[in-house]
């Protein structure tokens, strides 16, 4: 009973992968958007793992997911920090660029 599951469950998620994978890589979105669409590729492919190592009764591909989970999530604040940082963001919020040092707003040389 359990064979007949695993097709329909893997077609889905590989299918929510693409899905999300083709929203993140419009040109328009916001690099938010798409960290959060490759976040949500690498908790499906948590849940891939997962659902594998069920069905072929092999418990330690839940360890090998939760390992897994752990470098995606670790690496989304990596990348977030790195992001806040060095103002990558600024430009898809709006906010505006960067001042440097020497810059002022009175007329005049400095």
């Amino acid at each position: 009973m359990t064979n007949n599951l695993f097709l329909p469950a893997l077609v889905g998620l590989v299918i929510a992968a693409f899905v999300a994978l083709i929203l993140a890589l419009k040109p328009s979105s916001l690099i938010y958007d798409r960290l959060l669409a490759l976040n949500f590729v690498g908790t499906l492919t948590v849940l891939f793992i997962a659902v594998i190592g069920f069905f072929f009764g092999r418990p330690e591909f839940l360890d090998i997911a939760i390992v897994y989970a752990l470098i995606n999530f670790i690496g989304t604040i990596a990348v977030l920090k790195y992001m806040k940082t060095n103002n990558e963001g600024a430009a898809d919020l709006g906010a505006a660029p960067p001042r440097h040092r020497g810059s002022s707003d009175r007329g005049g040389s400095q």
